[in-house]
């Protein structure tokens, strides 16, 4: 039996030990600072019909983390952002194997080397965007002979809009308002652009749900630097009204980290907005939610033009209690986790989905672990 440890116990991090434990050939624990989180996830777990093992950890400080990670044959991280970088390193410089889901703002493939020399093979932004998205992007694109445009629109959604924001968090609202601030890098004829968070909007349709709105924001990532392709985007889906209230939020300075004098108190304008707005977009026990996404990759194949999509429309899990959110970002990482420790994904380096995408019979086994679990993408191939 093999040994498996989830980094983070939040939403998505207690669906990921599930998952992982609902498989005989692996034991499972998943560590986080929050008794909380922990207990969420044992009790997820039990209510499953299985079981796995919680330690509370410090895991913002490296040198617990590798000595907690230290027995365990593969590693699934599910942290914040803001430490993602430093919990990759410190995987890589423990020789373990990693899939992780984190949306760090720092560029993972710097680390490839540090991979390579330690022979570990990792995986990141393995979720379902960055994650699936890539995995299609690079897939496609290796059964064109050309490609010329990759287009991504994803979004999580509560099922019932409610007001004032007809929206709540599927994931740490924190890597939410890191979407609104982040500059936006697409390519567009062959040259890397940065665009503001929030902007270009248009208006989509989807079966389903009706009307989306869709935003630029930094979604696009690696595929910016791995894919030799000349237009890419990749926009956030929203109810309509979105963007105009986060655009006032944002240019009020309601998302500065700076610290701004009020009175005699120093205080900074996140933490103040995360007090009062945060728990307004945290799903009740039980509230439906959904996520949205629509892969497009365009190009020649054949001396034709060839569209190659997928549509994901999936709901919160009411046999589970699990967000679609949670589900839908859990799932690619634990799937793909399984994989890296089986062998059948070696390749030392720091590998974001699109350059595993390629490999034959990749996606099909990946999609079809998704159905198994209720999990529905829809593939197209069409003549343009």
């Amino acid at each position: 039996m093999q040994s498996a440890i989830v980094l983070g116990a939040g939403m998505v991090g207690s669906v990921m030990a599930t998952d992982m434990a609902r498989d005989s050939e692996f034991k499972v624990t998943v560590a986080d600072l929050r008794q909380e989180n922990l207990d969420a996830a044992a009790a997820r777990a039990k209510k499953a019909g299985t079981e796995i093992e919680t330690i509370q950890a410090d895991l913002s400080d490296v040198e617990t983390l590798k000595r907690l990670i230290e027995p365990h044959d593969i590693v699934l991280g599910a942290v914040a952002s803001v430490i993602g970088q430093q919990t990759l390193r410190a995987v890589i410089e423990a020789g373990k194997n990693f899939c992780d889901i984190c949306f760090m703002p720092e560029d993972a493939i710097d680390l490839t080397d540090l991979a390579k020399e330690h022979g570990v093979t990792a995986v990141v932004d393995c979720g379902v965007a960055p994650g699936m998205s890539n995995m299609f992007a690079g897939y496609a694109a290796s059964k064109l002979d050309t490609c010329d445009n990759i287009e991504i629109y994803v979004g999580g959604l509560p099922r019932e809009r409610r007001w004032p924001y007809e929206y709540k968090a599927g994931f740490a609202p924190y890597d939410v308002i890191e979407e609104y601030v982040r500059p936006s890098r697409i390519v567009v004829d062959g040259k890397m652009v940065v665009r503001e968070a929030l902007s270009e909007p248009e208006l989509m349709d989807f079966d389903g749900i009706g009307s989306l709105e869709a935003f630029n924001t930094d979604g696009l990532r690696s595929l910016a630097m791995t894919m030799s392709v000349p237009n890419m985007k990749e926009k956030t889906l929203r109810y309509p009204g979105h963007i105009e209230l986060m655009r006032v939020f944002r240019e009020t300075g309601l998302f500065s980290h700076d610290p701004v004098q009020v009175g005699d108190a120093s205080v900074r304008p996140i933490d103040v907005i995360s007090a009062l707005m945060f728990p307004k977009w945290t799903y009740e026990p039980g509230e439906e939610d959904l996520t949205v996404m629509r892969v497009i990759v365009d190009g020649e194949q054949g001396g034709a033009r060839k569209r190659y999509a997928w549509d994901l429309l999936d709901y919160f899990d009411q046999a589970t209690g699990a967000t679609s959110m949670s589900r839908t970002t859990a799932f690619p990482c634990t799937i793909v986790a399984r994989m890296i420790a089986r062998g059948e994904i070696d390749r030392p380096g720091v590998n974001p989905p699109e350059l595993i995408g390629d490999t034959p019979g990749l996606v099909e086994k990946v999609l079809a672990e998704h159905a198994e679990r209720g999990v529905h993408y829809e593939t197209r191939i069409e003549d343009l």
